[in-house]
């Protein structure tokens, strides 16, 4: 059985730096470079609220049909507040475009 083990625990998480160097926002920097150390390659976050492109804490990722098992085995193993993973396509101009995944929290991260 494995042990969960809480975000707040994972001090390693600060000292990572996203490998295209893009600011990110604080209450959801910290789910974002934790599902990069699990290996999952994202692409979008937001904090979410007013004034943000998403109303909830949202991060979007690239992969295949396992990627989202993945994505939340990590999440769930370091105890973020995963609310929805859905797998997502957009409608630009007429043409379908994508999918990527999407995995919304319940709370941003209050750090």
């Amino acid at each position: 059985m494995r042990v969960q083990r809480p975000l707040m625990e994972l001090g390693r998480l600060d000292q990572f730096e996203p490998a295209t160097d893009m600011p990110l926002d604080r209450g959801i920097r910290r789910y974002v470079l934790a599902l990069r150390s699990g290996g999952v390659e994202t692409f979008e976050s937001c904090q979410g609220g007013p004034g943000h492109a998403f109303t909830e804490p949202t991060v979007r990722f690239h992969g295949g049909p396992g990627e989202g098992d993945k994505a939340f085995g990590v999440a769930r193993e370091l105890g973020l507040p995963v609310l929805h993973l859905r797998l997502s396509y957009a409608v630009h101009d007429g043409i379908l475009t994508g999918p990527w995944w999407e995995m919304v929290f319940a709370t941003t991260d209050r750090v």
